[in-house]
């Protein structure tokens, strides 16, 4: 049997240019514009919003095949209300409990896009070990060249309405309200 080594190399080209041309690209999540807060109704009487300072993890997309991954993990520890009292409360045994369950995850996928343009993110949310599947809402996403980095950036803005006694936060429901939303405000750096 002869070999056609010329149709063979060809072959291999091709394979090797299509894994390039559609491999995902590995994004480190940049802690200086990342955050993640929150926004519950208190008694009625007013919209509160409170932030975790720190959050870490990565994101992996092929927008031309429309997939990816998303790993955030946000530091429960890094709560920040404006007041270092109302901190110490969320920090313990009746709240996030963050000696024992000091991370809080996200992790995805299933991004769904509509052409280039990512739209939802399903994925599983873990707080106290409690992990629900749920659907964060993108209102931004862009990627782009950035010449401060001298590499591509992606950013985003997500929500997601999660119940807090789903979680076993629920202390002082119904007068403080069940329903939270979580928003997450995310920039990665290209790795390479």
């Amino acid at each position: 049997m002869k070999c056609d080594w010329a149709g063979w190399l060809l072959l291999m080209l091709t394979l090797s240019f299509s894994a390039v041309c559609s491999a995902a690209e590995r994004y480190q999540i940049d802690p200086d514009h990342t955050f993640s807060s929150f926004e519950y109704n208190h008694w009625g009487l007013s919209t509160q919003r409170n932030r975790f300072d720190t959050t870490s993890g990565f994101i992996e997309l092929d927008q031309t095949a429309g997939t990816g991954q998303v790993m955030i993990e946000i530091d429960a520890g890094s709560i920040n209300t404006g007041t270092e009292l109302f901190n110490k409360t969320l920090r313990g045994s009746q709240f996030f409990d963050v000696e024992k369950y000091p991370k809080i995850r996200f992790t995805s996928n299933h991004l769904i896009f509509d052409g280039e343009n990512l739209k939802q993110i399903e994925g599983d949310l873990t707080i106290k070990d409690i992990t629900r599947t749920v659907t964060l809402e993108i209102t931004n996403f862009n990627c782009r060249f950035m010449l401060l980095y001298g590499k591509r950036a992606c950013g985003a803005n997500g929500f997601v309405e999660i119940l807090r006694s789903d979680y076993h936060l629920g202390r002082f429901v119904p007068f403080v309200s069940d329903a939270v939303t979580l928003h997450i405000v995310v920039e990665a750096i290209k790795e390479y």
